[in-house]
């Protein structure tokens, strides 16, 4: 389209009468009673007239907003045979406009065109908008040129008037396009990147798989928010990645944060076909997905061929609800259902002390017998965390549980004090890196005789080979008998323990697994005590 034909739709346009809800809002009153279309306008006044009324609708528009009607006149994208076609909305997108509010957090099926439908709106923000910062942030510097990509053909198809005039661009190169007669500008970068939002204003944030971002991916999140302006606009969005990590804390936590959750099954893309499969052959769960959600036979033939080809993965690539897309992807190693099921049932500790670090729910009884598993750590307020679990030795059921930032000789002298109270009780502490030292203080300091001893040396030693079997029977026990376990922390930790690439087992990149192992290590001193191996007293 050129410039010359676009003037003249805008100059329709302005006679439409637009509302917001509550408000008419003339053309002739924006511009101080004017004369709609004989007056001569520069193109940024017609600039700034469209970016007042984006989320405007019209009965001209047929249910649309103005954004919406300009996405689709505007912009173009690549389908999906590579055919350059206008940006219109399609039923997700559709969806997401009707619902959207000012913070949004968007969990979605593969490629339904949800990340490009915000980098569109928010492309028509920062050219109407004199002022815009826009930054969208990918997890990866791939990820990030592949969506600037997409954002600099919006600038290529503009109509000429425009970027030889209002919208000439001063930069447009990997990453940035700077408006420089409107002060406006459209970045993308990658999560990666360690400086990421750092030092700029935000008005419009876009953060893209946020569930595959890398590295201290919350402090990355909270230096992004810091830069966004209170009415800025924000949309978080991903595939899902396991039921741990930020981004499904971010969803977790969405009503709290005050955002608007958006979740878009794959059903949704109507791309998404495949061979019809005659209801007379559907399974149980195929009628009860179509009588709920409307799917039809076509889409369960789609479903069959994803099962065929995905397998596992298919729940979490083609998402069919929230809590099933979650629980079905990632590499979490222990049962993710019975840390749901079991993390509903918990309840609060009956007491708390030390400024929360320590948690107890069952208090020594006269006549039973206790084990402390101890995780030591360096004590620095930006690394892990020590933690100590109390567990009683018939049963293994968690009666307490300490977790803070401690240094070793701190931890060696609340360790042992919590083990005079649960009965002078067995105290294992793993002595892999700063559990030297941890056993050092117990016995020079705190002179605590009850320390588990492994082949005549004190402490538990952590091994390639000892590693495995602890969290093997962590695991079994989180299955067979999961109300042993007390602590919401605990369980919220086992869910963050994944299998990376490699088979090594660790907590997710962000979280921790502090309890996780010194559990593990109760639990398996424990077993051991049944067969009365290796145990001082």
């Amino acid at each position: 389209m050129n410039w010359n034909c676009l003037l003249e739709i805008l100059a329709c346009a302005e006679t439409w009468t637009v509302t917001d809800g509550s408000v008419d809002l003339q053309a002739e009153a924006a511009f101080g009673g004017s004369p709609r279309v004989g007056a001569v306008r520069s193109d940024r006044e017609r600039l700034l007239w469209l970016g007042e009324r984006l989320d405007c609708s019209s009965s001209e528009l047929k249910g649309e907003t103005l954004g919406m009607w300009l996405a689709g006149l505007l912009l173009r994208v690549r389908d999906r045979t590579g055919k350059l076609v206008p940006l219109r909305a399609n039923a997700a997108q559709r969806v997401y406009e009707e619902r959207r509010g000012q913070k949004n957090i968007i969990l979605k099926a593969r490629q339904m065109g949800i990340s490009t439908w915000v980098a569109g709106r928010f492309f028509l923000k920062t050219i109407t908008q004199p002022g815009s910062l826009t930054v969208q942030v990918a997890h990866n510097r791939e990820a990030a040129e592949q969506i600037f990509r997409i954002v600099h053909r919006f600038y290529e198809q503009l109509p000429e008037g425009l970027r030889n005039g209002a919208l000439r661009a001063s930069r447009a190169n990997v990453g940035q396009i700077l408006f420089p007669e409107l002060d406006c500008e459209y970045r993308v970068e990658s999560a990666a990147d360690l400086n990421a939002g750092r030092g700029i204003t935000i008005q419009n944030l876009h953060c893209s798989e946020v569930a595959r971002w890398s590295g201290d991916v919350a402090g990355t999140m909270a230096s992004l928010r810091a830069a966004l302006v209170p009415d800025g606009e924000l949309v978080l969005e991903s595939t899902p990645n396991g039921a741990y990590g930020c981004f499904y804390e971010e969803w977790c936590r969405a009503e709290e944060m005050q955002m608007v959750q958006h979740f878009f099954p794959w059903w949704m893309e109507g791309a998404y076909v495949g061979v019809a499969v005659a209801e007379v052959e559907w399974t149980p769960e195929e009628r009860a997905l179509s009588k709920e959600h409307g799917l039809r036979p076509e889409q369960i033939g789609f479903r069959r061929q994803l099962a065929s080809n995905f397998r596992l993965m298919a729940a979490q690539e083609y998402a069919e609800s929230p809590e099933a897309c979650f629980l079905a992807s990632g590499n979490c190693v222990f049962d993710l259902e019975c840390i749901a099921t079991r993390a509903r049932e918990v309840h609060p500790p009956m007491e708390k002390r030390q400024n929360d670090q320590l948690w107890i729910w069952y208090p020594p009884q006269t006549g039973l017998h206790y084990i402390l598993g101890v995780d030591p750590a360096g004590g620095g307020t930006d690394g892990d965390y020590a933690a100590v679990q109390v567990i009683e030795k018939n049963s293994g059921l968690q009666c307490a549980e300490l977790r803070g930032h401690l240094e070793p000789r701190e931890l060696a002298k609340q360790a042992a004090a919590l083990a005079k109270e649960y009965n002078n009780a067995l105290l294992v502490v793993e002595r892999n890196n700063h559990g030297l030292a941890v056993l050092a203080y117990l016995t020079t300091v705190e002179h605590y005789p009850a320390v588990y001893e492994q082949r005549g040396q004190a402490g538990w030693l952590t091994t390639a080979v000892s590693r495995p079997t602890m969290i093997e029977q962590l695991g079994g026990a989180l299955s067979m008998e999961p109300e042993i376990f007390s602590s919401s922390r605990l369980l919220a930790e086992c869910r963050t323990f994944v299998r990376q690439k490699d088979g090594r087992t660790e907590a997710a990149a962000g979280a921790h697994d502090d309890c996780v192992m010194a559990m593990a290590m109760a639990l398996q001193v424990r077993t051991e005590l049944k067969g009365h191996a290796g145990i001082r007293r």
